[in-house]
């Protein structure tokens, strides 16, 4: 498909869906800073944590539709499409609450909440559709090096989010007055998009599927988006107010098994499914996708509890905890793009995988054994092992996955992808964020004596964060939570064993030197 294109014309196409890419990366972090202030010009503390899921919602049910229509559509249509969803939503977010309760939409923070989902539908497509297009570019022997740039996007966007949050939420009144500085937070993606359309609209070639589309089986996305939004909700839900056996939970539950039940039913029986089963006999997409399943779940359990620890452990601020992950983010940019490299010039990508996984224990298991008293530039280093053993697994897993798959299904091979990675990160985000909680409320009682710690409402993370006095957390509050956070990262080494131990069955393919197909056995 791609044979014709200059190289001018195909680095002028990857740069824009990387900078497309980049919006979806950076509102991921550069909201979470304002919504403190959100929640109070918008009078929503009761619904704050909907504003994530919301879009998270959105954004995981609609990841395998779009690589099923990458399959079956011009991959630039789509790409348009979810670049243009993606900034009404952004504008329509910046609106929320301008012009009072609305009807239907009801009041500002529910306009938001409202609007977060349409913002998530567009964001599903920008990291759906940066792979599969990159997969169309450049062949598996040279595309190692191209995807290790996704790495560094997602790496610069969580440096960047949260400063550039920061700045707009405070300064922004400032820089446009009359217009509140959060609302700049989702109006700031309105000229950023802009320039990726123009680069999509203007560079990009249509990329048009190998074979004629077949009719899309509407039934199948109904059911899947009826079985993911459920399961998705039902992971986000505060475990404070809704245990694993409360009636919401397991009713949602039982709706999510049911719906994706049927979805499973519909798609062995249907001529074209949103997700061909047939992959799941391709020993490479079912082994690559059960460690990135597992994978999912680390990476989140790193950036989740470790800025726990900070504040109640070590007493440090919230603005110099979220300043500690900076070096995971840089050992993520370093670890995808010298992956992404090595791969490139010397193929063989699952030794790759293994270091960066053996590299990720070593640093999980320093993290996990973390006294008290240990300093803050020593958890920075803690924390940059850990990003450059998660570093190559954004990448490689997926080229691993794209190398063994028919073209004609990259689309949906790519989306399944990035499917289990987020399913996996949801989960076990509750799971370890319920091991956090059982910890606590054994250590806590006694350790909450005489000072002024205690467990409140869950904040956008499964994890509860304790209110220290003016003087920090006591003695006794910080060996609670040194004690379950280090519990935290004990059950998340476990993850990442099972993510290695998965990778070894990963069947290694020599890396394709052109895109018409899969190698000799397809890896089956």
């Amino acid at each position: 498909m791609t044979d014709t294109l200059s190289h001018r014309q195909k680095m002028l196409t990857f740069g824009g869906i990387l900078l497309a890419m980049f919006l979806g990366a950076l509102d991921q972090t550069i909201v979470s800073t304002a919504l403190p202030r959100i929640v109070a010009d918008l009078h929503g503390l009761d619904r704050f944590t909907w504003v994530a899921t919301a879009y998270l919602v959105a954004s995981t049910a609609l990841v395998p539709i779009y690589g099923k229509l990458a399959d079956m559509y011009s991959r630039r249509a789509i790409e348009v499409v979810a670049v243009s969803v993606f900034l009404v939503g952004s504008g329509l977010c910046g609106l929320a609450g301008e012009f009072g309760t609305l009807p239907l939409l009801g009041d500002g923070m529910t306009q938001l909440i409202v609007f977060r989902a349409v913002q998530g539908l567009g964001g599903a497509g920008l990291f759906a559709m940066a792979f599969i297009i990159i997969a169309d570019l450049f062949p598996p022997a040279e595309r190692g090096r191209y995807q290790g740039y996704t790495g560094a996007v997602f790496g610069t966007s969580s440096v960047l989010g949260p400063l550039l949050g920061g700045f707009l939420t405070d300064q922004g009144t400032n820089l446009i007055p009359g217009v509140a500085g959060w609302r700049l937070v989702f109006y700031v993606n309105l000229p950023l998009g802009l320039v990726a359309l123009w680069f999509i609209i203007s560079q990009m070639p249509p990329l048009r599927p190998r074979t004629e589309p077949k009719p899309f089986d509407f039934v199948s996305a109904l059911l899947l988006v009826a079985g993911l939004g459920p399961l998705v909700v039902a992971l986000q839900l505060n475990r404070a107010q809704y245990s694993w056996t409360a009636p919401l939970t397991l009713g949602l539950l039982g709706w999510a098994v049911g719906a994706l039940a049927l979805f499973v039913v519909r798609s062995l029986r249907h001529e074209n499914p949103i997700l061909n089963f047939s992959l799941f006999k391709n020993k490479v997409f079912s082994t690559a996708n059960a460690a990135l399943f597992l994978m999912g779940g680390a990476f989140l359990g790193v950036i989740i509890f470790e800025p726990l620890f900070m504040v109640n452990v070590l007493g440090e601020s919230a603005t110099r905890a979220g300043v500690s992950l900076i070096p995971l983010s840089l050992g993520v940019v370093t670890g995808s793009l010298l992956a992404g490299q090595m791969v490139s010039r010397f193929g063989h990508y699952k030794r790759w995988m293994l270091g960066g996984l053996v590299l990720l224990l070593v640093g999980l298991s320093l993290l996990a054994t973390m006294p008290p008293t240990v300093q803050y530039h020593q958890v920075l280093i803690y924390l940059a092992v850990c990003g450059l053993g998660l570093g190559p697994t954004m990448p490689l897993y997926t080229l691993a996955v794209q190398n063994a798959t028919d073209p004609r299904l990259v689309g949906q091979a790519t989306s399944a992808s990035q499917f289990f990675r987020q399913i996996g990160g949801a989960l076990a985000a509750s799971a370890l964020g319920a091991v956090l909680s059982f910890t606590l409320a054994h250590e806590l009682p006694a350790a909450a004596t005489g000072s002024s710690a205690r467990l409140p409402v869950a904040t956008e993370g499964p994890a509860p964060v304790a209110a220290t006095g003016a003087g920090g957390p006591s003695p006794a509050t910080r060996a609670a939570f040194s004690k379950a956070i280090g519990r935290v990262y004990f059950f998340n080494i476990f993850l990442v064993v099972g993510g290695l131990i998965t990778t070894l069955f990963v069947p290694e393919l020599p890396l394709r030197k052109t895109n018409d197909g899969p190698p000799v056995g397809g890896g089956e």
